[in-house]
């Protein structure tokens, strides 16, 4: 069943666009550049993994509050200032000093401040248009996203190769400063706070879920989170120790090679996320995501046996075809599932919180075998478990496109 297109463009989503283009780069930091910093102070990949690991867990353990924070409060701008401010001086914290528990404790801190920003924008993102207007503004939204990540990156390898991670730190801060002007700049009326959680006119209230038990309540959210999760233990620590593994074999300069593998996965994303936004209009978002999960035991193979400069292209491509599908399907279809419920947040929180606990895991685990088996073998695993996420989503399909089908008919007779 297709989704019904939305209505002309409402007040202040030139601002939402632009607030999702500057708060990427906001958001990162020079964290897709903390492998190759740490790399260049004399850190191994294994205690490199342990504190990315440390930082994924705290953030892991924050999204599913911060996703009913977000369902709860009529202040959901401020859920975007505040925790920006506090990830731009976190990142800050890494530059004064490289040891462990320093270090631990920015990605900490920025994991927790970053954690309440996704569900936040989404949340205003819904409350703008309304669940008929968010898969094609989250597709806007997520292009404008992606385009920042590209620029941020591309800005920050040449800043950092001629002035050093101090000038990335900066880029970051300026661009945070441009994100909090923005979403400043969007009306609070534009914002209905009952729709931002998913509680549309003539909703069933019978329907509304509690705590962490939306997931366990909902068997097509579980094996959404459950699939998800899989993905990212391979997928998350592909990135950092692809890039590891280019510069320990001193084959390209850290910081605009980091760039460059940026550049070109976020490049690629800004496509799929159209894509995908187009592709869900016509068939749903169930075949979005499963091509969006074949795409990294694809990646894994080539990463094992292309460690090279020339090895990125296809490799980040590949990333951006997953990243890019994922990034508007997921919370398109969880608001989508969750229509009528007043818990869009706090689902989009708790599939956060699972699909975390992978991501979380994921660098540990791929710095330990890299450090141990080399990085082919670490490509090979990570790339591999996403076979798991194909078997699951494959199992649920009939689930998937049941609720999914069930929510649009609801929207449409609403």
């Amino acid at each position: 069943m297709g989704i019904p297109l939305p209505s002309s463009p409402v007040k202040g989503h030139r601002a939402l666009e632009a607030l999702n283009f500057f708060m990427a780069d906001m958001q990162a930091g020079i964290g897709p550049f903390l492998g190759v910093f740490l790399l260049a102070h004399g850190w191994q990949s294994g205690w490199i993994g342990t504190v990315m690991t440390v930082g994924g867990v705290a953030g892991m353990l924050m999204t599913t509050p911060a996703g009913a924070l977000v369902d709860a409060t009529r202040r959901k701008r401020a859920y975007v200032i505040l925790p920006g401010v506090c990830t731009v001086l976190a990142s800050g914290m890494v530059l004064v000093s490289q040891h462990f528990w320093v270090v631990t404790v920015s990605q900490v801190a920025s994991a927790i401040a970053g954690a309440a920003i996704v569900p936040a924008v989404t949340g205003i993102t819904l409350g703008m248009v309304g669940q008929r207007g968010f898969n094609r503004q989250n597709g806007r939204n997520q292009a404008f996203n992606h385009a920042g990540n590209m620029v941020g990156a591309a800005l920050s390898g040449y800043l950092g190769w001629q002035f050093g991670f101090v000038a990335v730190f900066l880029l970051a801060a300026l661009f945070g400063v441009i994100s909090i002007v923005c979403v400043m700049t969007i009306p609070k009326d534009s914002i209905d706070d009952d729709v931002a959680r998913g509680i549309g006119h003539g909703a069933d209230s019978s329907k509304r879920v509690s705590g962490i038990t939306v997931l366990l309540e909902c068997k097509p959210l579980l094996a959404l989170a459950a699939a998800l999760a899989l993905f990212h233990l391979g997928n998350a620590a592909m990135l950092p120790f692809y890039g590891l593994a280019v510069v320990d074999l001193h084959k390209a300069e850290p910081a605009s090679f980091v760039a460059m593998t940026i550049v070109i996965a976020q490049g690629t994303m800004i496509v799929m996320s159209i894509i995908a936004m187009r592709a869900a209009e016509k068939t749903g978002y169930w075949l979005v995501l499963l091509i969006s999960f074949v795409a990294l035991p694809v990646r894994g193979l080539i990463a094992a046996h292309m460690i090279s400069e020339w090895g990125v292209i296809p490799v980040q491509i590949l990333d951006g075809i997953g990243a890019g599908l994922q990034s508007v399907a997921v919370p398109g279809l969880v608001a989508s599932i969750l229509n009528g419920t007043g818990r869009v947040n706090l689902g989009q929180g708790a599939v956060m919180t699972v699909q975390g606990i992978g991501a979380a895991l994921s660098p540990v685990l791929g710095g330990w075998i890299a450090q141990g088996f080399g990085y082919p073998a670490a490509f090979m695993l990570l790339g591999g478990l996403a076979i798991g996420s194909i078997v699951i989503w494959i199992a649920a399909s009939s689930l998937i496109k049941q609720a999914y089908d069930d929510s649009m008919l609801a929207d449409a007779a609403s």
